[in-house]
């Protein structure tokens, strides 16, 4: 499965993601992170990143950076919100955080981060057929979103963050009376313009994000902090709400702390963040929100997933694709079958990323070869294979150097028959790794082929899942693809030999 790494630089916290994804399919965390770093309340307070806030956030994102590359993902997005949109040293904040993140790092509007927002809740708790609301109280920003058949159609992003709420109007612990009123005022000015645009409903649900939503969740729910998890998806009624934050807004920070539900840290910016769930949820005239454990660095992962982000390294460019496309033709080879044989190479090649660990420069050379992998039946359908490789290491192929045409051409012949192994002829001279590359990649071409043994492309999509104790295809299609089936499963032992983990195929419909 295609494997993305998110890195959110929050104005309270500092979050990473590392998750595998698969068309139809939830995304599977592999690693997540949060750290609070509070980047925002130096920027909140003087307009600029302390040099202590600087080198947290950087220290934590060279951890992060460790953590990432060692799961060679295909792609990692690095985004800086609020904060850093606001701080007037920012161009030296994203120098040193682009070097210590590994990747460059970006600040994104208030519109991008919503849509990133939106993005990530419709992954995790997707509301395909329904008008909901989702709210996000990040530290420096609020985002308010109207999302309609899982499409975003209104977003809007306010200065009402619970760091930045609490830098401006709370000086006292507890806060005092005329701190709340202003904050009260100061909330409801800024959801107005949302509240012209989007309007009191109807809505079929208020989706509340952020940490602040968990705790407020947590809270009135009674789930402790440890098992924040068990938090999503559950409910808290604007009654519940109105006396939390009555209850949280009269104690003081000691107080707060010994709260369920609610963290040490969360405890300090509670107040203001809960009070802008309070006054959003009477503003849109809702009874209750719902809390989606679901934020940006979902967003971003998704989003990765869906614009497929890093999977173009491992295909063949133009005029390469053009190159290997015409030699085929000119051989008779059959065009629907090669161009499936080579799409599902591709899928198979991305999917099992996370066993092979090949440099995706190789996934050229295997679309390549499924292109071409048939080419020697121009000479004789008895053993031709062997004249595919004749064929297509003399053969005038533009686009390509001659140690690559000659890799493409070893794939063709070992497609079928004879696998790969140290001493035969045509592996003569070959490095260590062209030959783990070789015997990695001729187990996927043979499936690749199999998968459309009757050449009617009747599977469209094989979707690989990575487990301890096996490896699963599931095989997605039309009509009956036993023969497709029963092909793959010759293939099977191959597989478990150079992959170490038995293969198990799954048929599901389209």
């Amino acid at each position: 499965m295609p494997r993305y790494a998110a890195i959110d630089i929050g104005s309270n916290s500092l979050r990473l993601l590392v998750a595998d994804t698969a068309e139809g399919r939830p995304m599977h965390a592999l690693a997540a992170e949060r750290i609070v770093t509070r980047l925002g309340a130096s920027v909140f307070r003087s307009g600029r990143i302390s040099k202590e806030a600087m080198t947290l956030v950087c220290a934590q994102l060279a951890r992060f950076a460790e953590i990432h590359k060692s799961f060679e993902v295909l792609a990692v997005r690095a985004v800086a919100t609020s904060a850093v949109r606001d701080a007037s040293n920012r161009q030296e904040f994203m120098q040193r955080a682009s070097e210590a993140a590994g990747a460059p790092v970006e600040i994104i509007s208030g519109q991008e981060e919503a849509r990133l927002i939106h993005l990530g809740v419709q992954a995790v708790w997707p509301h395909p057929h329904q008008r909901i609301v989702i709210i996000d109280v990040g530290g420096g920003s609020a985002e308010i979103i109207l999302s309609e058949n899982g499409r975003m159609e209104a977003a809007f992003s306010k200065p009402l963050g619970a760091v930045r709420l609490t830098e401006v109007f709370l000086k006292n612990d507890p806060p005092v009376a005329t701190e709340l009123h202003r904050l009260d005022q100061f909330i409801d000015e800024k959801l107005q313009k949302p509240l012209d645009r989007i309007g009191r409903g109807p809505f079929d649900r208020l989706i509340a994000t952020s940490a602040t939503a968990a705790a407020i969740v947590c809270a009135v729910n009674r789930i402790p902090r440890t098992r924040r998890d068990e938090g999503d998806r559950r409910r808290a009624t604007i009654g519940q709400l109105r006396a939390f934050y009555k209850e949280t807004s009269c104690r003081n920070l000691a107080a707060r702390q010994k709260m369920q539900g609610i963290g040490p840290r969360r405890a300090e910016i509670v107040i203001g963040g809960s009070a802008v769930f309070l006054r959003a949820l009477e503003a849109f005239g809702q009874p209750s929100l719902s809390y989606a454990a679901a934020g940006v660095r979902e967003g971003i992962v998704a989003d990765l997933s869906a614009r497929r982000v890093g999977r173009e390294l491992s295909q063949l460019a133009r005029d390469q694709r053009q190159a290997v496309s015409q030699l085929a033709k000119r051989f008779g080879v059959a065009p629907k079958h090669s161009k499936k044989v080579a799409d599902l190479s591709h899928e198979l090649f991305v999917g099992l990323l996370p066993l092979h660990r090949l440099p995706s420069s190789w996934g050229k050379l295997l679309e390549a070869a499924a292109y071409l992998h048939d080419i020697g039946h121009f000479i004789s359908d008895t053993r031709h294979h062997r004249h595919s490789y004749y064929i297509v290491r003399n053969a005038d192929l533009a686009g390509f150097t001659d140690s690559e045409q000659h890799f493409i051409a070893l794939l063709c012949q070992y497609h079928r028959k004879t696998a790969p192994a140290q001493g035969l002829a045509p592996l003569d001279g070959l490095d260590a790794e062209t030959i783990r590359a070789l015997t990695l990649l001729t187990p996927i071409l043979r499936l690749a082929d199999s998968l459309d043994r009757s050449q009617e492309q009747k599977i469209e999509h094989a979707v690989c899942e990575i487990f301890e104790a096996n490896v699963r295809l599931a095989l997605k299609g039309r009509g009956d693809a036993s023969l497709e089936i029963w092909a793959a499963d010759r293939i099977a032992p191959l597989f478990a030999q150079v992959y170490g983990r038995p293969l198990t195929l799954i048929r599901q419909r389209s």
